[in-house]
């Protein structure tokens, strides 16, 4: 028995930062022919912008397979891609940026890739971009690498196909969408990235404010929460909790010897202060981490955050065994 034909579901937000919608489409639309699939493009506008809308609905005029949700307000790229993905029919997503980081053609290579994985991510080469732009790029995999143990070359790339399965398990809010892979490796999908042509539009001259690298590093400590200690925050705040109280009874047991031993008074020290409160704030950290816990063990049992690849039934009359694959893990670009 043969598998129906996957259906690609397109989606694209659209920020402040954008193409032309209609030579953005005909790009995107080239590169989709080439996969054979069958393929809707949804837009959605994150926040008001009439100009763009009206060229998409012209586009929808002509017959094109376009659909536009239009936000009230700006809500972020993560928001405009769940509510995109609400719409979305297919059983194959392609998530694609307002501009051009990629060339079209690259399309074909990104959702073949799905037959091996789970979700595909682009990586720009080869890379046109200024020396302060590659070191930046490099320091921040880099730490990525250090924090979470996973190594990723492109994540600013926003070009990636993934398998419908991905994005019903995983809820993506504030900035988290560039951490897409990073997120579907520990919830145990299969992540491959695949090489694809820089547009050579893409071209960013935007200057990132301070604020920016301040929001990208707490963005990156939110992530390496929740790949480590999402299922045990103990181990997280107890071992900050028992750092924190044992330096604080060190302390303090060096000031029981001092006053014990050389009659220092311990009256008007501030290190003795220190110590107390080290000691009360030790065990405040360790007692939140046990809080954590115990939510997670009675409304948070029966999160999965796992992935079957595949079954082996054995055989009653000794034959070969069964083999049996979920449907999220089976090749089925038919």
């Amino acid at each position: 028995m043969t598998s129906a034909p996957a259906r690609l579901s397109v989606l694209i937000p659209v920020g402040s930062r954008q193409s032309p919608a209609e030579r953005l489409y005909a790009e995107y639309k080239a590169g989709l022919e080439l996969t054979g699939l069958p393929f809707e493009v949804i837009f959605v506008l994150d926040g008001p912008q009439p100009d763009y809308e009206r060229a998409l609905l012209e586009l929808a005029r002509r017959g094109e397979p376009v659909v536009v949700v239009a936000l009230t307000r700006y809500f972020g790229e993560a928001t405009a891609l769940m509510v995109g993905f609400e719409q979305a029919s297919g059983s194959h997503i392609l998530t694609l940026p307002a501009y051009l980081q990629i060339e079209g053609t690259e399309i074909p290579a990104l959702v073949a890739a799905l037959g091996q994985a789970d979700l595909a991510v682009a990586v720009r080469e080869p890379r046109a971009s200024s020396w302060f732009q590659s070191l930046r790029r490099r320091g921040f995999h880099a730490l990525l690498e250090w924090v979470t143990g996973l190594d990723f070359r492109d994540l600013g790339c926003n070009a990636r196909a993934l398998k419908r399965k991905v994005l019903e398990e995983i809820r993506l809010y504030g900035d988290q969408q560039r951490f897409l892979p990073v997120l579907a490796e520990r919830q145990g999908f299969r992540v491959r990235e695949v090489a694809a042509r820089q547009s050579k539009e893409d071209i960013n001259r935007e200057r990132y404010r301070a604020r920016s690298y301040t929001r990208g590093l707490l963005d990156l400590f939110n992530v390496f929460f929740l790949v480590r200690f999402t299922k045990k925050p103990l181990r997280f705040f107890g071992m900050i909790g028992v750092g924190v109280f044992t330096i604080g009874l060190l302390e303090l047991a060096y000031l029981v010897a001092d006053r014990m031993l050389f009659s220092t008074p311990l009256a008007d020290r501030p290190a003795l202060l220190l110590a107390a409160l080290m000691i009360v704030l030790g065990v405040q950290i360790f007692a939140l981490g046990l809080l954590g816990e115990l939510i997670i063990f009675t409304h948070g049992g029966g999160a999965k955050d796992y992935q079957v690849e595949r079954i082996i039934h054995y055989a009653e009359d000794g034959g070969d065994p069964e083999i049996a694959r979920p449907a999220t893990l089976a090749t089925d670009l038919t």
